[in-house]
């Protein structure tokens, strides 16, 4: 695997690639860096050109300090930029979980021509996503988090003891054996750099995503028949055990797109990446041996 960093779009990322071929670009989430890709990226840099970013705000990439520097829109067009200076402009295949996920469907949506093939992994579509928030209680009850990480105590509250409410989110995957000691290690440091958790909690702050807040102004919006249709050929990877992105997000997912797969994984949580790697590797492998 060799380090790299490119500007594009007005901000430096630093990501890893492995091996040679047609581009494979996998994006990660919230509180992750590319590390998260580490299976993937030894698996698909076989036969592709496999790249994981630190999105912008995270690990070693730039972390820009105004807040509309983590608006969707500007984060869509990171992907877009750091793919042409990649493979020239030409069609690749996208991966992305939590954050990345959502990054991921709204590239797909506005460059269609670009996403060759689009693999989702626990990350909601944006408008399945608002419609679950405005009306599933139980997906209100699951989101809670949100407005926790858009609070301004986040910072200090996940940094206390080591980081140790980070550190607990991986607890079932090292019971599970997939998260050394090792593993940690380097998640602390990526969360140590100076500014990573702030970068990446903006993403919930400047998207104001979450549930309703008694005595504010809504914060799903609704989208209109057309609006965010993914046309690329899609393969949505669920571990159903997500405790915080619940399986109702599932539920009419094919109106937005059209050419849609859908592998639930029944012991799978939110980290199905880390707990399942060589399923992952296999579901993605035989979706892109698809026509």
């Amino acid at each position: 695997m060799i380090d790299r960093e490119a500007t594009v779009n007005g901000v430096r990322l630093h990501y890893v690639e492995q091996g040679q071929g047609p581009l494979i670009l996998f994006l990660h989430g919230f509180p992750e860096f590319w590390y998260a890709w580490r299976a993937q990226l030894e698996e698909f840099g076989r036969d592709h050109l496999a790249v994981a970013p630190d999105q912008r705000g995270f690990n070693t990439s730039e972390k820009p300090p105004e807040l509309d520097a983590y608006r969707t829109s500007v984060l869509v067009e990171d992907v877009r930029a750091l793919a042409a200076t990649l493979n020239g402009g030409a069609p690749f295949v996208l991966v992305g979980h939590d954050w990345g996920g959502a990054i991921a469907w709204s590239v797909a949506a506005k460059y269609p021509e670009l996403v060759r093939k689009l693999i989702i992994i626990n990350a909601p579509h944006p408008a399945v996503f608002s419609r679950e928030l405005t009306h599933n209680s139980a997906q209100q009850r699951a989101s809670q988090y949100m407005l926790f990480f858009r609070s301004p105590a986040a910072e200090s509250t996940l940094a206390a003891d080591n980081f140790a409410i980070l550190r607990r989110m991986f607890d079932g995957v090292r019971r599970g054996g997939r998260f050394s000691d090792q593993d940690e290690q380097n998640y602390l440091r990526a969360w140590g750099q100076p500014g990573a958790l702030t970068g990446g909690l903006n993403y919930y702050r400047a998207a104001r995503v979450g549930p309703p807040v008694a005595g504010s102004e809504p914060v799903a919006r609704s989208f209109g028949d057309g609006e965010m249709l993914v046309r690329s050929p899609t393969l949505v990877i669920w571990g159903e055990r997500d405790e915080a992105l619940l399986t109702g997000n599932l539920d009419g997912l094919d109106r937005f797109v059209p050419n849609l797969t859908i592998k639930r994984v029944p012991q799978g949580t939110h980290w199905v990446v880390h707990e399942e790697p060589e399923l992952v590797n296999r579901l993605i492998r035989e979706f892109l041996r698809t026509p």
